[in-house]
């Protein structure tokens, strides 16, 4: 009997030593609001952060810290970043989930929209990060996740500023990897293919906007109704499929650089692998001929 309540005693320590202090963005909706839940769920010490705090009000419920933060915003930043050190003296994980997504052709699209997805994707998530990075090195430990897409590995029609800005990410990432590694911090990338969120209706619309009284019109508008009606069907996964892998980014001794989860996410990369580019550009202009309603 005694030796049990020693093993089960350590095993307690172990797990409350594993206990970490999160702060993850774009906590309001889909991905991020379901991370934020579970790793709370798991014990952690979750800091969710988003534009739209009253989205996040049900979070309290399980022990998440709200916090309002735009990562377009400097100050927002730097306030968001300050609460959770002041509160916590530390912080050892960094989800980078806030998205934003307009799509529609290059010419099309407005240079302020264009500019907003970099904003967002990648100067947010590079500042957030130069923000909290002092005092993940002065710790000697810490993790960078950020959520990359498979549009980071492919270009998809009339997605292109988007996949810019993914791209972007997964370069930032692989660099900042390997400028981490020898202050013990880790940088990870969560790869999702199409999950079943708002976000591809939200880009649907882009695309219709975009699209109308242009010389993209006719076919542009037909994508659109093609990936609001993709997005609202089951053939997608989860974003509990997601929210599975960055729970094991967060908890794992040694992550992986990447997890690529869903579905599309999987097929899509071994199809545009193995197929010419000729090929592949044929099928996703396809993707705006085909009529699905």
């Amino acid at each position: 009997m005694a030796k049990r309540e020693i093993v089960w005693n350590k095993n307690v320590f172990g797990i409350m030593n594993n206990k970490k202090v999160i702060l993850i963005t774009g906590a309001s909706s889909g991905i991020g609001y379901d991370a934020a839940q579970t790793l709370a769920q798991q014990g952690h010490r979750v800091y969710a952060a988003a534009r739209r705090v009253e989205r996040m009000e049900s979070l309290k419920t399980v022990g998440v810290q709200v916090i309002s933060m735009d990562v377009t915003d400097e100050a927002s930043m730097q306030k968001g970043v300050e609460s959770v050190i002041q509160a916590e003296g530390r912080i050892d994980v960094l989800i980078n989930n806030a998205g934003y997504g307009y799509f529609g052709a290059i010419e099309n699209v407005p240079m302020e929209e264009a500019r907003k997805q970099l904003e967002v994707n990648v100067f947010g998530l590079a500042r957030l990060t130069q923000l909290v990075l002092p005092y993940m090195r002065k710790q000697r430990s810490g993790r960078i996740i950020n959520t990359s897409s498979i549009a980071g590995k492919m270009v998809f029609y009339m997605g292109g500023w988007y996949n810019v800005t993914k791209y972007s990410v997964e370069a930032l990432s692989d660099a900042l990897r390997m400028e981490m590694k020898p202050f013990g911090i880790d940088v990870v990338m969560i790869e999702p293919g199409a999950i079943k969120t708002d976000w591809g209706v939200i880009a649907a619309r882009h695309l219709m906007e975009s699209s109308v009284g242009t010389a993209y019109e006719q076919i542009g508008t037909q994508w659109a109704k093609n990936m609001d009606w993709f997005y609202k069907t089951n053939w997608l996964s989860s974003p509990k499929v997601v929210t599975k892998a960055i729970c094991r980014a967060v908890n794992s001794r040694r992550p992986k650089a990447r997890y690529c989860r869903g579905r599309i996410s999987i097929t899509g990369r071994v199809f545009h692998a193995l197929l010419p580019a000729r090929w592949w550009d044929a099928i996703m202009r396809l993707g705006g001929r085909i009529k699905v309603k």
